[in-house]
């Protein structure tokens, strides 16, 4: 009896063996199935192919996708940190591998002490504002210690590690960041300069190597001891009297009282998706009122042949026009609540109804149409999609606003201070010490029963047209997800006047022009979109060309 036990355990030992033996080959199997260029199991898509394989690294190592995204995060602040780093604040969209799906808003925040009248002085038109007046309180490394807090799984001092080494070891100023350097007005920004300067004061070209010394004491500072050090602790009582030196109200007790913002993210439904993004003060909203109005018009790839090509162009442009009203809604729920709660509003299709109902087929309006009250257009910001292999996802978006933010260099930690106070400028009347600006940022994720899509953009204002330009043409016109982000784009400014990219079809603009859309002055296109999704069991992750970027995977 006990020998025919045994042989039964045996033999049910073997059979289970042979099942996972097999459940394993036919994975193996599902995987080799995937193109050539998709990945069977993670992928990453950052500003540079550097950021992006450190990312796709952190995953490897059994990272989870906020590893990974804070991995790459801290990379693209030595990559291009004319567009963000410490000195600036992140929102984070992150779902779990059971598909609920979380925001951190770590948005900066106006300090206690603002200039008196600091709002009148908002120039009428865009241009780089400069200087310590326009400075918030950076929240950044507040949302990588919540993210990681709440989603991470290796230990914190591992993030940093491969940034901490290029930032003693060096890399070479990439592209963007050369033509950047060349092209900013240096003057009294000597701090700055110097951080960017051989050691006979020459100014690094692309091809360089640029050393950030100082920052990777910091990091390693922040690696050790956490956000604390930043916060409350050596780190902030240096960045504190460097700000202060350079003319800044910032205090310690700005930075010791500074919190991220954690919530549910909102959502509408998107065909077979959900669409899931944060909440005011960041754009979400502006993104899917546009999507909102632009879904009942059902377009499609017929709608890119014959004269239907003009007509989807020109209900995507009034679409994009109705959306900017919006953005006078898009406040800090704690000081505005009744503002977004008119934001949440207007997302109701009863109301998108409605707006497609304004919108003609044979002709455009006057600003005054669309109820947009003015605002000056901005620039800046990175975007990081992660997805990893048990299924959770990031959608990030960082920011120390204009080109090299402030201006403002700390030396004593190696940090390039925000202007974030500045996107208060044209869609608010005062600003209360601790609130956070209206932003256009809009890190979102899609999700449908055998598909993730994450994507997210960077370029200010343009944001909105960057997202919802590669949606559509995603989603809607049958483009591939690369096609769809490198698809020249239409931006409507705050003015409702339209700008193209270069290489727009001219065809598709004079027909616009005759309908009476009015041309906007010739602008640098500053929408990056980084993405990634799985389709089934493969996965493409897309960096916007844009921005020289090159997304990684396995």
């Amino acid at each position: 009896m006990a020998r025919s036990k045994v042989r039964l355990y045996t033999c049910c030992a073997l059979s289970l063996l042979c099942a996972v033996a097999v459940i394993a080959s036919v994975a193996v199997l599902v995987r080799r199935k995937c193109p050539s260029d998709a990945f069977p199991r993670a992928g990453v898509a950052a500003d540079s192919a550097r950021c992006s394989r450190i990312g796709r690294d952190i995953l490897q190592s059994g990272g989870s996708a906020v590893d990974g995204a804070i991995a790459a995060l801290l990379c693209t602040s030595l990559v291009n940190p004319q567009s963000m780093g410490l000195g600036g604040g992140a929102i984070f969209t992150v779902m779990n591998s059971s598909g609920h799906v979380r925001v951190i808003n770590a948005r900066e925040a106006a300090p206690r002490n603002l200039k008196p009248h600091l709002l009148d002085l908002c120039p009428k038109k865009f241009r780089m504002l400069r200087g310590s007046d326009w400075m918030a309180v950076p929240g950044e490394l507040q949302a990588y210690e919540e993210a990681h807090r709440l989603f991470g799984r290796l230990p914190w001092a591992t993030l940093f590690q491969p940034t901490i080494k290029l930032a003693r070891d060096g890399l070479p100023v990439a592209e963007v960041l050369g033509r950047y350097l060349s092209s900013f007005n240096w003057t009294g920004y000597a701090p700055l300069r110097k951080l960017f300067s051989d050691k006979d004061g020459n100014l690094l070209k692309t091809g360089d190597i640029v050393k950030f010394q100082k920052l990777a004491d910091t990091l390693e500072t922040i690696a050790q001891d956490g956000a604390a050090a930043f916060y409350r602790g050596t780190i902030a009582k240096d960045l504190i009297r460097d700000i202060q030196e350079a003319g800044g109200t910032l205090t310690a007790e700005d930075l010791a009282a500074y919190r991220a913002v954690v919530t549910d993210a909102w959502s509408i439904p998107l065909g077979e998706f959900n669409m899931y993004f944060p909440p005011p003060p960041a754009g979400g909203a502006v993104v899917a009122f546009a999507i909102n109005i632009l879904k009942g018009f059902e377009p499609n790839l017929k709608d890119l042949k014959d004269h239907q090509r003009a007509l989807t162009y020109h209900r995507y442009a009034e679409a994009l026009k109705f959306a900017n009203s919006l953005k006078k809604y898009i406040r800090d729920p704690k000081f505005s609540p009744d503002d977004v709660e008119m934001a949440r509003e207007v997302l109701e299709d009863s109301f998108s109804d409605h707006v497609r109902s304004l919108i003609r087929s044979d002709v455009t309006h006057d600003p005054q149409y669309y109820n947009i009250t003015p605002y000056v257009d901005g620039v800046g910001t990175t975007q990081v999609s992660v997805l990893a292999e048990d299924g959770s996802a990031v959608s990030a978006t960082s920011s120390i606003n204009h080109i090299f933010g402030s201006g403002v260099f700390s030396p004593r930690t190696g940090i390039i201070l925000n202007n974030q106070l500045g996107d208060f400028c044209g869609l608010a009347g005062n600003i209360s010490p601790g609130e956070r600006p209206p932003s256009s940022m809009a890190p979102s994720v899609l999700k449908s029963p055998s598909k993730t899509l994450l994507i997210g953009s960077t370029g200010g204002t343009m944001i909105t047209t960057g997202m919802v330009s590669a949606l559509v043409n995603h989603l809607w016109l049958g483009k591939s997800l690369k096609d769809a982000i490198a698809a020249p784009v239409l931006f409507v400014d705050s003015k409702t006047a339209l700008t193209f990219e270069p290489t727009f079809d001219k065809g598709i603009i004079e027909a616009l022009e005759a309908l009476g859309h009015q041309r906007g002055s010739p602008r640098t296109f500053y929408n990056v979109v980084n993405a990634v999704e799985k389709v089934d069991d493969c996965i493409w992750a897309v960096s916007d060309a844009r921005k020289q970027g090159e997304a990684a995977g396995f």
